[in-house]
């Protein structure tokens, strides 16, 4: 079987599923194989299950040949066929990358776009390698726009996610100081993400960037077209209002929005916010449309939280932090008005030899304010020189913050995800 033939089995079930758990009567089920499992050994549990094709690259367990296709390796077979139905499809796709705020720009923009088209976007986070080629087998032939997030913590990895989803319109939210391990640095960094504009430049895409940072501009020249947001010499232009925990965004000259009063916390939002305006309007969604889209959007998944807990006021941003991000919220915690501030923070991972250094300009950056309390939990902050509290881990946090009976406080929780900073704030 070649990939027209399983094609041909995908128009007929056109559901694809890489987890057994997950599995649906008549989905192909792709036996992935990684470090701490192989999917191969669930192939014949899958078929069992009513899955109408297993994809196999184990002889050992190609053991029903009727029902399983062989092939040299199944994730390669998955990207393939993912790029076989994307070129089926005659419709824009959206492809986010960035540092920071992808998954909240998708959100966004994905919000806007469905109420004007039918409109298919990443799931979650899933925007690896895997994640990227079930996107694409998820978009079907009456789809009118796609969105398709790409992580990346290595060169070259968003090039390969191009090859397959072929976009044709491309945002990099912002370039900062994530996975600079993996990246070599930050111009590792703004190499690897820039990946999406050379796509773009040489297949005649469309390029969406904020002008508030001009080295977005700067890499996007020779574009065919370049469609900009931000404060001020762009297309779409507004400015943040922040005079509370959430985030309100005034736009200007664009009838039927005018002020937006979003349920997401912090100024650094405010670049995620106007793409989604600058998105949806270019996309020719009706004003009012992106204002009602933006405005009931209310994040989840600890990314950009508030979260009320008696008189107190608990901004939940700990999806993820690498030093640009951290530095943002911190900035904006400053900002923001309140009688008492405390801050838990945690650490900051995949950042090589420049970890102990990226560490103790964050503490440098506290120590210039007054906070009611602070504490640092694990990984390198052990390592840094600084007045604050430190303890081991998230479990440590929450018991010290249960212990302090806070009162109307303004309280920033944040952290890379493998400290696991929503356990400071608990269900």
């Amino acid at each position: 079987m070649n990939i027209d033939q399983l094609y041909e089995r995908y128009k007929q079930h056109p559901a694809v599923q890489t987890d057994t758990r997950k599995l649906q009567p008549g989905d192909i089920f792709f036996a992935l194989k990684g470090p701490n499992f192989n999917g191969n050994a669930y192939a014949e549990a899958a078929l069992d299950m009513g899955a109408s094709l297993a994809v196999v690259d184990d002889p050992a367990h190609y053991t029903r040949p009727e029902k399983m296709m062989l092939t040299d390796d199944v994730l390669h077979t998955l990207q393939e066929l993912a790029l076989w139905h994307r070129m089926q499809l005659n419709i824009p796709i959206l492809a986010i990358t960035g540092s920071n705020g992808k998954t909240t720009t998708k959100e966004l923009i994905s919000a806007v776009l469905a109420t004007t088209y039918k409109t298919v976007a990443t799931k979650g986070n899933l925007n690896n390698h895997i994640g990227v080629p079930l996107t694409l087998l998820s978009i079907p032939m009456d789809a009118q726009i796609a969105v398709v997030e790409m992580g990346a913590n290595h060169q070259h990895e968003i090039e390969s996610y191009c090859r397959v989803a072929r976009p044709t319109h491309g945002i990099i939210t912002n370039i900062g100081k994530a996975h600079l391990e993996g990246f070599g640095g930050e111009e590792g960094v703004k190499k690897a993400k820039g990946e999406l504009y050379d796509f773009l430049r040489e297949h005649d895409g469309t390029v969406f960037a904020c002008s508030n940072y001009p080295y977005l501009l700067d890499m996007a020249k020779g574009m065919l077209e370049i469609v900009t947001y931000g404060e001020k010499d762009a297309d779409f232009t507004g400015h943040p209002l922040a005079e509370t925990a959430f985030l309100g965004v005034a736009v200007e000259e664009e009838e039927g929005i005018g002020t937006l009063h979003t349920h997401l916390t912090g100024t650094y939002n405010f670049p995620n916010v106007m793409a989604a305006v600058a998105v949806g309007l270019y996309f020719g969604v009706p004003g009012p449309a992106v204002k009602k889209a933006i405005e009931d959007y209310v994040p989840s998944n600890n990314r950009s939280q508030v979260v009320r807990q008696g008189s107190n006021t608990i901004i939940m941003d700990a999806y993820n932090a690498n030093p640009s991000s951290m530095q943002a919220a911190v900035e904006n915690f400053i900002a923001l008005r309140a009688p008492k501030k405390v801050l838990l923070l945690g650490a900051m991972m995949e950042l090589g030899q420049d970890s102990i250094k990226e560490h103790q300009a964050l503490v440098d950056l506290l120590q210039r304010y007054h906070w009611h309390a602070v504490v640092l939990v694990g990984g390198d902050f052990s390592k840094a020189q600084h007045p604050y509290l430190y303890l081991d881990n998230a479990t440590e946090a929450a018991k010290w913050l249960q212990q302090q009976q806070f009162e109307d406080t303004a309280i920033l929780v944040k952290g890379s995800r493998s400290v696991g900073m929503e356990k400071v704030v608990g269900p």
